[in-house]
């Protein structure tokens, strides 16, 4: 059990350092074939296409993310994580940064001996803009 939590915090520490990397295929391959993501007032994002999609949209953005683990549960080859989100988006010609933050609730499947992202839920909402001069906190 406790190298299966500690996988799975390493997988969350991947996601983030590839995702301010902007290392979509990294990210890919962190999350099962049939992925779906759940983002209020959006419709479901299905499979690992549309996210790719998603992020080629956000090619003129610098992502820096933090997560704060809130709960690990190992259930078998199935598991839960809820975290503390925060997210700031600042784009590359120096623009306004904005900045979400909220809960999110994942589920992960182990898969040959890999965790990976099948079910994703946020509740991100909006957190406050600044110049991109300002951290923002």
């Amino acid at each position: 059990m406790q190298n299966d939590e500690q996988a799975i915090r390493e997988l969350i520490s991947t996601w983030l350092s590839a995702s301010k990397a902007g290392d979509t295929a990294k990210v890919l391959s962190l999350m099962t074939d049939d992925v779906v993501f759940l983002a209020c007032g959006r419709p479901p994002m299905r499979g690992k296409a549309d996210f790719a999609a998603s992020q080629a949209a956000l090619a003129e953005v610098d992502i820096d993310a933090t997560s704060e683990i809130q709960e690990i549960k190992v259930l078998g080859d199935w598991a839960y994580v809820w975290t503390q989100l925060s997210v700031v988006i600042t784009p590359k010609n120096g623009g306004d940064a904005n900045s979400r933050s909220g809960n999110t609730l994942s589920i992960l499947q182990k898969q040959g001996g890999t965790w990976l992202l099948a079910r994703d839920a946020n509740m991100l909402g909006p957190g406050s803009q600044s110049s991109s001069r300002e951290k923002i906190q």
